[in-house]
């Protein structure tokens, strides 16, 4: 499997992410999180909860490229009222985007600059604040550099585990960030403080490369495994049955 390309190993880490979440809601947004939600759906997650990206909860996974497309097969319905139901109770996982993040899991998507005057306007706090005290929240990087991962995020809208600390065992007993995939690697937070540590690194990518594109001191096991390859059939899904046209090759930035 020489030809795999990077965006299907990031596709696999994210698959990954999913891995044990059973029959919650997930909420995958961009189309790599999308691929490999898809990934974890058809392989080793069968109970995970997807919509159609408004309400109804569909029993089948659509592709996300090619002209051939699958009726959808829809067997619930969910309401954006009864999303929250999910949400507040700790039963959902979103993976989302961050624009910069710390090394405690601090996300921003909402300006670069200061926030009374930015530099340049993004997306806004959204729903990272309540996504991020409430449930699981990971995270997809497409281009890993220093100016992604950064000592101190310009605005928190994604909340991590130092502030979540700082609110209690009850306001944050919810919260969880379970992984950060990027470019270069897999990230937890599996440390004594919750501090970022390198997981895993995608084949063709040394320490040394994440430590230099990495703004902050990560966590370096003595050992650093590479992320796994996709299997055989893993492989034939995404290629032939979940992005065909491979359109998710065009969203990594290596």
């Amino acid at each position: 499997m020489s030809d795999v390309t990077r965006a299907e190993v990031c596709a696999v880490a994210i698959a990954e992410t999913f891995r044990g979440d059973g029959e919650i809601l997930i909420s995958p947004i961009g189309l790599l999180p999308q691929i490999g939600a898809r990934l974890a759906r058809l392989t080793f997650e069968p109970g995970l909860l997807m919509t159609d990206g408004v309400a109804p909860l569909l029993a089948n996974v659509l592709p996300v490229s090619g002209a051939d497309k699958p009726e959808p097969v829809v067997e619930g319905w969910l309401p954006y009222r009864k999303v929250f139901d999910n949400l507040w109770s700790g039963r959902r996982h979103v993976m989302m985007g961050a624009t910069q993040i710390d090394r405690f899991g601090n996300q921003n998507i909402a300006c670069i600059g200061d926030y009374a005057k930015p530099k340049a306007q993004l997306l806004g706090m959204r729903g990272a604040p309540g996504n991020t005290i409430n449930h699981a929240t990971s995270y997809w990087v497409p281009g890993h550099s220093d100016r992604v991962f950064v000592e101190k995020v310009d605005v928190v809208t994604g909340i991590g585990y130092d502030r979540a600390k700082a609110l209690g065992p009850v306001a944050s007993r919810f919260h969880e960030i379970r992984r950060v995939v990027s470019s270069l690697g897999v990230f937890d937070f599996e440390t004594p403080e919750n501090t970022m540590r390198i997981r895993s690194v995608h084949p063709g990518v040394s320490v040394d490369d994440v430590v230099a594109n990495t703004g902050f001191q990560l966590s370096v096991p003595d050992d650093v495994p590479e992320t796994r390859l996709p299997t055989d059939d893993e492989l034939r899904l995404l290629r032939e049955v979940i992005d065909p046209e491979g359109v998710g090759n065009g969203e990594v930035r290596a």
